[in-house]
């Protein structure tokens, strides 16, 4: 979450210099995601002034996170955005919990034979 140290109140509107300092990303490629990202309005005052409101500054984060650590394309970013998939990649905080290696586990020898043999028909269907 973009931090700013300027003494305004947490809702106030921010600049583009301020939200580019907090948020580590240079003013033109803020300008330039409002091109490709139509969900991204800041309000512009008189002489094209942006000021970025919470919400806008919130969005600029997610489109952060999903182009430059996750490694969505700009067209990929923007269709999770439209689908509602990047509010749910962000609200899954912790990865999924992996299973076990097999060797590990403490199953009967029948159980551990018949997933063998699952798998078997598993490689054999997707071979065919």
């Amino acid at each position: 979450m973009a931090v700013f140290d300027d003494g305004k109140d947490e809702g106030a509107l921010r600049t583009i210099g301020e939200v580019a300092k907090a948020t580590g990303i240079k003013p033109h490629v803020l300008r330039y995601w409002e091109q490709q990202f139509p969900m991204l309005k800041p309000l512009t005052r008189s002489g094209g002034r942006r000021y970025y409101r919470t919400e806008d500054v919130a969005l600029v984060e997610t489109i952060d996170r999903l182009v430059n650590r996750e490694g969505y394309t700009l067209k990929g970013a923007k269709a999770a955005l439209k689908s509602g998939a990047a509010d749910e990649v962000a609200s899954q905080s912790t990865p999924a919990p992996r299973a076990p290696a097999a060797e590990t586990l403490s199953v009967g020898d029948d159980v551990l034979l018949r997933l063998k043999s699952i798998r078997d028909e598993l490689k054999r269907a997707l071979a065919a």
